[in-house]
């Protein structure tokens, strides 16, 4: 019964693994291509070290909780370094294919390429602390 139990979370594991995988490859911009990995492969991993526990746990040599931890980083980490890529591409501005594309910019006469970021906006002129005379 056990070996069908590591048998299925082997599985369910690499199918999640492959599809988050194969999302990174095949979304067509990075904020599709952030999704991916972040929420399928860290379940098929997950799943993954579940089966790793109950296999090494049912050898004899005691509860096996060097997954747990594995398995409560990954968990944290994941989705903490998908939320600092995208607002890095938000500060970046990076576009994504939702977005319609750009405008000939009138200043340069530049139309700007689907690949290419936004250029940055210049500061606005602060405000002097003495009046102008």
């Amino acid at each position: 019964m056990l070996e069908i139990a590591l048998a299925l979370l082997v599985l369910i594991g690499a199918g999640f693994t492959f599809i988050g995988s194969l999302g990174l490859v095949r979304m067509p911009d990075f904020f599709t291509r952030l999704h991916g990995p972040t929420k399928a492969t860290t379940l098929g991993v997950g799943s993954l070290l579940i089966a790793s526990m109950l296999h090494f746990s049912a050898q004899g040599q005691g509860l096996s909780l060097h997954e747990v931890l594995v398995t409560l980083f990954l968990f944290i980490t994941a989705p903490v370094s998908a939320h600092l890529l995208s607002k890095a591409a938000l500060h970046l501005r990076t576009r994504s294919l939702a977005e319609p594309p750009p405008l000939i910019d009138s200043a340069d006469q530049v139309a700007l390429t689907s690949d290419a970021p936004l250029p940055h906006p210049s500061p606005a002129p602060r405000p002097s602390a003495h009046p102008p005379p």
